[in-house]
Parts: C-alpha cells; sequence; structure tokens
C-alpha cells in the first residue's frame, strides 16, 4: 500500500514576499511531499500590491527554484482552517522571527486546532540573516528610497521599481 503524501500549507498575505518568506518556502518544502503557499486576499487589510499581485509575484519568485516541483501557489478568501481542511493538508507552516511573534502565533495556531482538528501547525524560524526582515519594513524602506536590493526577489524588486524610484 502506497505512503499518502504529506501536505502543507503556508498562508500569508505575502505583501510582498520577501526573502524570508523564500526562506521558509524552501525549509518547509523539504519538510513534505507538497507544500501549497497560500495567499490570503486580505479582507479588511489594506494591501500595497493587489491580491493578484501578490500571486503573481510569488509565482515569478520561485520560477527557478529547484524545489519549485513540491510547490503550488493559490490565492485564498476566509479562515485558514477551512482551507487546509479543504486541501486536506496535514500542517500549516508558520513563521516565528522573534519572541515577539510567538504570542500572536500561538493564539492562533490554537484557534486552528479547535477549527480544524487534524491539522498540526508547525513553527519554523526563517535563516538567521533574514530574522529582522518583514514585509513591512520592506515597503517602508522601498517607499523611502531604500535599497531593497537583496531583501526581495528580483520580480518583487522590478514590482516596487514599476511604482517608485528606488535604488
Amino acid at each position: 500500500m502506497a505512503q499518502r503524501k504529506r501536505k502543507a500549507i503556508y498562508p500569508g498575505t505575502f505583501d510582498p514576499v520577501t526573502n524570508g518568506h523564500m526562506s521558509l518556502i524552501e525549509r518547509a518544502s523539504q519538510l513534505f511531499d507538497e507544500l501549497i503557499v497560500a495567499v490570503s486576499m486580505s479582507v479588511g487589510k489594506t494591501t500595497y500590491f493587489e491580491f493578484d499581485e501578490r500571486i503573481r509575484l510569488l509565482e515569478e519568485s520561485l520560477k527557478e527554484k529547484k524545489w519549485l516541483s513540491k510547490i503550488r501557489v493559490i490565492g485564498f478568501e476566509g479562515l485558514t482552517a477551512d482551507l487546509a481542511g479543504e486541501l486536506k493538508a496535514d500542517a500549516i507552516i508558520r513563521g516565528l522571527r522573534a519572541v515577539s511573534d510567538f504570542e500572536f502565533e500561538f493564539q492562533l495556531a490554537l484557534m486552528n486546532r479547535k477549527l480544524a482538528r487534524s491539522v498540526e501547525t508547525v513553527f519554523l524560524m526563517p535563516s538567521l540573516s533574514w530574522v529582522y526582515l518583514s514585509s513591512t519594513i520592506v515597503k517602508d524602506v522601498a517607499i523611502n528610497g531604500g535599497d531593497v536590493n537583496g531583501l526581495v526577489p528580483t520580480p518583487v524588486k522590478k514590482a516596487f521599481k514599476k511604482r517608485i524610484k528606488i535604488k
């Protein structure tokens, strides 16, 4: 009898996807047979990049990665726990950069467990070189004319360049 493939989802707004996100995607893809990166529509949250653009930027950022065959990018609206159930995911991937992230992520994990009992939450830390990085910080740097080279994948840097003048 064939063993069932292990599937995880990595949900987020990805506004925009950063090299920290890419680090987590790569690490999660090594732990699971299939990884679904789920871009949240984020109703009620103002985003810098539009929903379809965030999906496209993620897809373009992943194109040249050797682990791409295990990864699928989708968009979704609603509860992550519901999505995990629909997709029959075994786990939800969440990133932890610092202790300050833990309290919120812990509460979120407990709520997801209540809503989808069979789905585990797996916390991953990005590589040490990306611990300080967040989408909010990247947007602030870009909007204020700073250099985002090395902080985001090339497609994201190009998307910022189209909107604003950056180095």
